[in-house]
């Protein structure tokens, strides 16, 4: 197997284009809500009675677990994004099929941009909050819906479409 095919197949073009697209909106969501709007000095905004714009800095993975106040934790955090990214690079140029390569460029671009924003601000800015009756979702952003998007896709396409790649018996 070539260098080449090893890093981009028949999928890659859409994976890339579905992982730069998020990229780039998660970037210039972050942006535009740390500058022009000062979600910091606002927070938080009540767009619905369910729903409001707030800062939470998450120095951890989902949900804030395995929080990491230290430059060698944020950077185990970044290489574990890094390296999952490049794992899944390879394996949308191996995929053939539609979803998986958009499931892939979805993790892939919110694994990118969640990462960067470590990098930058040592920690993640996560802005939506929805809540009702007493219940509190967690905050995220644009790259973790992005992430659980593309995870949604895979398990999707693991339940109802690996029949149709699976070898026939006989």
């Amino acid at each position: 197997m070539t260098l080449k095919a090893m890093l981009w197949g028949p999928r890659s073009r859409i994976g890339a284009l579905i992982a730069l697209s998020v990229f780039g909106l998660d970037r210039l969501h972050k942006w535009l809500m740390l500058g022009p709007f000062e979600i910091g000095l606002n927070s938080p905004v009540e767009v619905t009675p369910f729903f409001n714009l707030v800062l939470v800095w998450n120095r951890g993975v989902s949900y804030g677990l395995f929080e990491q106040d230290t430059a060698a934790g944020r950077s185990v955090l970044i290489g574990i994004s890094v390296v999952a990214a490049i794992a899944l690079w390879l394996w949308l140029a191996r995929t053939r099929d539609r979803l998986v390569a958009v499931a892939i460029g979805l993790i892939i671009g919110g694994a990118i941009g969640n990462a960067v924003d470590r990098q930058i601000y040592g920690a993640v800015a996560d802005f939506f909050h929805f809540h009702a009756f007493g219940w509190s979702w967690y905050v995220f952003n644009i790259a973790d819906v992005a992430i659980v998007a593309g995870v949604a896709g895979l398990l999707y396409d693991s339940v109802f479409n690996s029949h149709k790649r699976a070898p026939k018996d006989g």
